[in-house]
């Protein structure tokens, strides 16, 4: 049985990316700390190195969070359950469920490029492991890139301290990796900020309604709140959220 795309990723970020991160850039305080070389050393014995790649998993999580699509559409999936105003309906082992289905439905086409340039022909010994780095990680990036704001990019250049690339691919990976974050948390505000709309406009017409018929002491939040989960329905809003989200990747 084929593995999945996702367990696929896991072991090319567990072993390549370590050191992809350090050692493939041309950034100058990048190449004075290459993992491979450290851990190559005779110092490192073969239970040092055990210990220090099972730690490394700990950080696969991380690269998860930072380097795909899973960020946008948790923190939109967060706006859309706030906008609400249902509290923890739906629950957010829910959202987070969704997401992570989310986004290995958008990263399939990456991960499957990365499967079968890099992971494949390096099981099979036909690529060394720092080609396997350089092939792998290049469709990674090129949805980083499809994704991340020029102004974003230019901020964590001008403070990395480097000569301005020429083109996207001379930029550091680890220069990407945070402003596509940035960019990835702005979309998802912008996003955010449209679904807000119609529920604040619920709210403000019960608020009126109640107001005209001097209902002080009742909670407009308490009234409003079918309203906008009818609404919700009525529309077909999480067709239409998972819709938007899908169509605003590029």
């Amino acid at each position: 049985m084929k593995k999945s795309f996702f367990f696929i990723f896991l072991i090319l970020l567990l072993i390549l990316i370590p050191s992809s991160v350090f050692a493939a850039t041309a950034n100058p305080y990048a190449q004075a700390l290459n993992v491979n070389k450290i851990m190559a050393s005779p110092q490192f014995g073969s239970s040092i190195q055990m210990i220090l790649g099972i730690s490394m998993i700990s950080l696969v999580p991380f690269f998860l969070i930072s380097i795909t699509s899973f960020l946008r559409i948790i923190v939109v999936l967060s706006l859309v359950r706030t906008s609400i105003g249902t509290q923890q309906v739906p629950p957010s082992s829910v959202l987070v469920s969704l997401a992570i289905f989310m986004t290995i439905f958008v990263m399939a086409p990456v991960w499957n490029e990365v499967n079968q340039n890099a992971v494949t022909p390096y099981s099979q010994g036909k690529i060394s492991e720092m080609k396997a780095v350089e092939i792998g990680l290049k469709p990674i990036r090129n949805f980083m890139v499809r994704q991340v704001r020029e102004k974003d990019l230019e901020l964590f250049v001008g403070f990395a301290k480097i000569a301005p690339p020429k083109t996207v691919d001379e930029v550091p990976t680890q220069v990407l990796i945070p402003a596509f974050m940035i960019s990835e948390l702005k979309t998802a505000f912008q996003i955010g900020f449209l679904l807000f709309v119609p529920f604040l406009i619920v709210d403000l017409v019960v608020s009126n309604i109640l107001l005209s018929l001097g209902m002080f002491m009742l909670s407009p939040v308490m009234v409003s709140l079918p309203f906008k989960i009818l609404l919700f329905v009525l529309v077909d809003g999480w067709n239409l959220i998972c819709k938007g989200l899908l169509l605003s990747f590029r």
